[in-house]
Parts: structure tokens; C-alpha cells; sequence
């Protein structure tokens, strides 16, 4: 079994598992679609879009650290054109699962006239800095548990509490490969291709070819002041997101009263939930966020589903239909795009 599978199996054995515990509570908790409906009933819908525009102010923040990036491969890059790019790659991912990461960083790639090896190195360095932040912040609220409105036992306050500093040390560990990763420069890449010398010349002329582009990706990091704006992007991009979880909770009655501790327990959860992306209906995200709520927070299993589902509608659905536009526009066939091939001279899907 390859390691791709393996992967793979793994996260489909969690997704299973997590579902099979959702479902199991769902049986012995009476769930009612009834209640599911009445859920809806009472939605402050002024909080909602306010939430709606938050949510959408993130990927103008995520297009904005993009392009500081891309400033050393492309000191003109078009802002517009990141953004198209964005709103399909996630439109991608909602639509593919996680296999439609890479579609992000391929149109960008293509769109820019840069190597797409070069705009994976940027992809890393964005996940850094959002695994980053939701550990620090996952880990912060946690250590708080106690001044929040869960009311674990002994132990589990225990255990929430190591989790919490086991997180908050993990977020350091990702800030130091951040800071490892400025110094990947020529004479890493030197050992590296005499340790693979004994590889066949055409694959190890590709490799280095590849090393080159992700080198050139990591040229943002080389400077001060860009990685201090990239961390100050990612911090304010992580902000938005917990004022949209905010906003969101305070549209629905039965959640109205958490405090930001709790609403910050809530997207560490789902944050790490959301890493499951079924295609098209997503499951991780919606599995967490239920589980949270009933659990910590003593809602009915009904209600929590409800708010579920808005929520990942407001999270990941709403830039569908500006994606589908977008990709309509571009002349993008959704066929292609998951079989990317870098090495063809065009985009994939793209019409000349």
C-alpha cells in the first residue's frame, strides 16, 4: 500500500469513525427534524450577514498575502487575477475534496507566468501559517477552558488543558519551520541532489529543476519585512474568521450566549475537522461542529445540526456560486482541472 493510500484510508477510517459516534448520538438522542427546522425559525438575520461579509473579506485577506508572495517572481501581479484564481481553487475544493487543493496554485501559476512548483512552495508556506495560527489560538482557549461555558469534570479539564499546551507548543514547532524553511537556499539543494545522484540523469535534472521553482516560491520568506506582513496578514485573516464564527453564533438563539473563549473553542475544533473534505458535501467540519456543540455546550443534537449546516454553507459554500461565475468566465472545464498536468505550456480547461 503506498503511502498516498494510506493516507487516504486513514482519513477515510476517521471520517467513518467520527460519523459512525455522530450517528450514534443522533440514535440515542432523539433527533428530531422538527427541531432541525425550527432552528432556523428565529435566525437574527442581520448577524448572519454580517457573517456572510466577513467571510468573504477572508479571501480578499488570502489574495493580499498571496500577492506578497509573488512579489519576488512577479512585482505586477494582478490582485484580480489571484482572486479569480482563489474563488475557483476553493470552489475546487468544495466540489473535489481535498483534491482540488492544487488548483489554487495552478491557475495562479499559469495566470502569472511563474512555475508551478513555485506556487506549491507559497501553498506550504500559507498552510504554515494558518496551522500556525489555529494552533496558538486553539491552544489559548483551551488553557482557558475554565473561564468558558463548558463544564467538564477533573479530568477532563485535564485533558483539555494539556491538549491546550500540546497545541500551543505545536504552534511553535510551526513557527520554526517557517523560519527554517528562509534558509532553503543552494547548498541544501546541492547535498540533496548528490545524495539522489544514483538516480537515472533525467530524473534528477527534473528534481533540481523542481528544487530551482521552490526555491524561487520561498523568496518571500528571504525578507524581514515580508514574513513579518505575511504573519501579520495571517493574524488578521484568523481574526475575521473568528469575528464571522462570532457573528454566526450570535444569529441563533441557542448560541447566542457564548462567549468569544467559546466561540474560539469552537473554530479550533472545526478547524481541524474541516481538514476532511468529502466532495461535495464536505462531513469533517459538520461532524465537529455538532459534536462540539452537544458535547461542551449541551445543545440538542437538532439544533446543533441546524447551525451545522449553516455553518458550513456560510464557510465554504458561499464562494461557490461566485467560483462556478468566475470559471464560466475563464472558460474552465471542471473535467480537467482534476487531472492537473503542469508541464502542459497552457491551463488546464483554459480555452486559447
Amino acid at each position: 500500500m503506498t503511502k498516498k493510500h494510506f493516507g487516504i484510508g486513514l482519513a477515510i477510517a476517521v471520517a467513518v469513525g467520527a460519523a459512525a459516534y455522530a450517528i450514534w448520538r443522533w440514535r440515542d438522542s432523539g433527533f428530531s427534524w422538527a427541531d432541525f427546522a425550527a432552528s432556523f425559525h428565529h435566525v437574527d438575520w442581520s448577524w448572519l450577514s454580517l457573517a456572510f461579509a466577513l467571510v468573504m473579506a477572508t479571501y480578499v485577506g488570502r489574495v493580499l498575502r498571496w500577492e506578497v508572495m509573488l512579489r519576488p517572481l512577479r512585482k505586477d501581479a494582478s490582485l484580480w487575477r489571484i482572486f479569480t484564481a482563489t474563488a475557483i481553487g476553493f470552489t475546487a475544493v468544495v466540489l473535489f475534496g481535498r483534491a482540488g487543493e492544487p488548483v489554487r496554485p495552478y491557475l495562479i501559476a499559469k495566470n502569472e507566468g511563474v512555475s508551478f512548483s513555485s506556487q506549491i512552495a507559497a501553498w506550504i508556506v500559507e498552510r504554515i501559517l494558518d496551522l500556525l495560527m489555529v494552533l496558538l489560538i486553539f491552544g489559548l482557549a483551551l488553557t482557558q477552558v475554565s473561564h468558558s461555558a463548558i463544564e467538564p469534570g477533573p479530568r477532563t479539564r485535564v485533558v483539555l488543558q494539556v491538549g491546550g499546551y500540546t497545541a500551543g507548543l505545536t504552534g511553535l514547532a510551526c513557527l520554526a519551520l517557517l523560519i527554517g524553511l528562509r534558509q532553503f537556499r543552494a547548498p541544501f539543494q546541492q547535498r540533496l541532489l548528490r545524495a539522489l545522484s544514483f538516480l537515472p540523469e533525467r530524473i534528477v535534472t527534473k528534481i533540481q529543476g523542481v528544487l530551482a521553482s521552490f526555491e524561487q516560491g520561498m523568496e518571500s520568506m528571504r525578507s524581514a519585512s515580508s514574513t513579518l506582513l505575511l504573519i501579520a496578514y495571517t493574524i488578521i485573516e484568523w481574526l475575521v474568521i473568528a469575528a464571522a464564527y462570532y457573528c454566526l453564533f450570535q444569529a441563533f438563539p441557542s448560541t447566542a450566549k457564548l462567549s468569544v473563549t467559546d466561540v474560539v473553542i469552537v473554530l479550533g475544533f472545526v478547524a481541524f475537522g474541516s481538514a476532511i473534505q468529502i466532495p461535495g458535501v464536505g462531513g469533517g467540519m459538520q461532524i465537529a461542529t455538532v459534536l462540539v456543540l452537544t458535547e461542551f455546550f449541551g445543545l440538542g443534537i437538532s439544533t446543533a445540526s441546524g447551525i451545522a449546516l449553516v455553518l458550513w454553507i456560510l464557510s465554504f459554500v458561499s464562494i461557490v456560486p461566485l467560483g462556478l461565475g468566475l470559471a464560466f468566465h475563464e472558460g474552465i472545464r471542471w473535467r480537467n482541472l482534476r487531472h492537473l498536468d503542469p508541464e502542459e505550456p497552457k491551463p488546464a480547461g483554459i480555452e486559447p
